[in-house]
């Protein structure tokens, strides 16, 4: 059953594997470039003084962390991507359950669903980690990290590489996504297949709110300590505040999403009912405000950091060890954007039934239109106030440390560019599953739905 369920799914619910073979298939590139690298690092041949130098920059040592890097948040992203495609099978399971499966074999189908869905996008993620490779290589000798007379080789062990973490990422990750539901009994999995669940879980909310004081206390702490070691610590402090986030989700996103909401609803009837559909359901909305969240906070942290210390000192660093922070803050700012981005998609396509009503009652295809881009923009501006104060507070400590004041030092360009990513992420991801709704009948919408 679990293969012949598996494959059922991916033909009836196509949309919702988008993002898990997306996630795949960055996953496969970073981990073909990082494992490219160490085979680089590590090559016969390669002259005695040049290894040295690359020892020195850390070239395989930085390759390494970025390999179990994303093979650490392809789990995490997988996951998230998975979890939205188990929410539109929840019926099929619920009925599943109540006809006698058994949680093994559902958590099995979902395993198989993410391993079928993330291999092919692995093949390809590692022919595209050559060319990232090659980039990667090519910055690092620019920059000396990487002496001119080394000659970069793709390694062919990226293949079989690429394609075991992609297996065992999708299947671990497929595995996390089932594990509630699949425990579910099945007359609770039919009650929430049908009402969907409203409520935090007993251990969600009370670690969320640990999560959150814990980032807060350690922020604390590390205003008094020496400078290195807030800076050390301003990566829990980050993670943590995430975490926080992520946890409370619409406890969090429902008062947020007011806020701005409350903003936006001035600007006409398609602006106010995006209002009330935010606030209404932010449960469901949270669900990709957390992703853009964690985008949002890291790369804020992560660039205010340079530019403050530009602004103040004249310098940003060391240039081939801000190149690699870069490098690093790309990397963990595309998962979270690909998490994002499927999240927004897959809850914008479960609406078609939602949309095609609106279109029934007279609403013009410009005003639904109109109506999801408000909603778009209500979810990408709740996912930069919570972003940057997640930052703010991360960089507080660090920088009255370092510098001597608190408050970072963003470039409007900078902060317009990151708010305008934020949005046009937030946009596409919604707009392209509302283009596609549109161009069919509502009625043959209706009778597919």
């Amino acid at each position: 059953m679990p293969s012949g369920l598996a494959r059922a799914a991916l033909r009836g619910h196509r949309p919702a594997f988008a993002g898990t073979a997306v996630a795949a298939l960055f996953a496969a590139a970073v981990v073909g470039a990082s494992v490219s690298m160490l085979a680089v690092a590590g090559a016969d041949g390669v002259p005695v003084a040049a290894r040295r130098t690359m020892v020195a920059h850390g070239v395989g040592e930085m390759a390494l962390v970025l390999l179990l890097g994303s093979v650490y948040l392809s789990v995490f992203v997988i996951a998230s991507t998975m979890g939205t495609a188990v929410a539109q099978q929840h019926r099929e399971f619920a009925m599943l359950r109540a006809v006698g499966a058994r949680p093994w074999q559902i958590r099995r189908a979902v395993a198989a669903q993410a391993v079928l869905a993330a291999v092919p996008a692995a093949l390809a993620g590692c022919a595209l980690g050559a060319v990232l490779a090659h980039w990667w290589f090519d910055g690092m000798v620019a920059r000396g990290l990487i002496p001119g007379g080394v000659v970069f080789r793709f390694s062919w062990v990226t293949l079989p590489v690429c394609l075991a973490v992609a297996v065992v990422t999708s299947a671990v990750a497929g595995l996390i996504a089932a594990a509630r539901f699949a425990g579910l009994r099945p007359a609770r999995a039919l009650a929430e297949a049908a009402a969907g669940r409203r409520k935090l879980g007993p251990l969600r909310l009370p670690l969320g709110l640990l999560a959150t004081a814990g980032g807060v206390l350690l922020s604390r702490l590390l205003a008094d300590q020496p400078a290195e070691k807030a800076g050390q610590g301003a990566f829990l402090v980050l993670l943590l505040f995430c975490a926080g986030v992520a946890l409370l989700g619409p406890r969090l996103v429902g008062p947020a999403a007011w806020l701005v909401s409350r903003l936006v609803g001035r600007f006409g009837g398609a602006a106010g009912l995006a209002m009330r559909n935010v606030t209404a359901q932010s449960r469901r909305f949270s669900a990709a405000v957390v992703p853009l969240v964690l985008v949002v906070a890291f790369g804020t942290t992560k660039i205010a950091l340079h530019t403050t210390a530009r602004h103040l000192t004249g310098s940003a660093g060391p240039p081939d060890e801000v190149w690699l922070d870069q490098v690093g803050t790309g990397l963990y700012a595309g998962f979270a954007a690909i998490a994002a981005a499927n999240t927004l998609a897959v809850i914008t396509a479960e609406r078609r039934r939602e949309l095609a009503l609106l279109r029934l009652i007279g609403t013009y295809p410009r005003q639904v239109r109109a109506m999801a881009a408000w909603e778009a923009a209500v979810v990408a501006g709740t996912a930069l106030v919570l972003g940057a104060a997640i930052a703010l507070l991360t960089l507080a400590p660090v920088l009255r440390r370092t510098f001597g004041a608190a408050l970072p030092y963003v470039p409007w360009t900078t902060a317009a560019a990151i708010a305008g990513g934020t949005l046009l992420l937030a946009l596409l991801a919604t707009g392209l599953p509302v283009h596609l709704t549109l161009r069919r009948r509502a009625t043959d919408t209706l009778a597919a739905a």
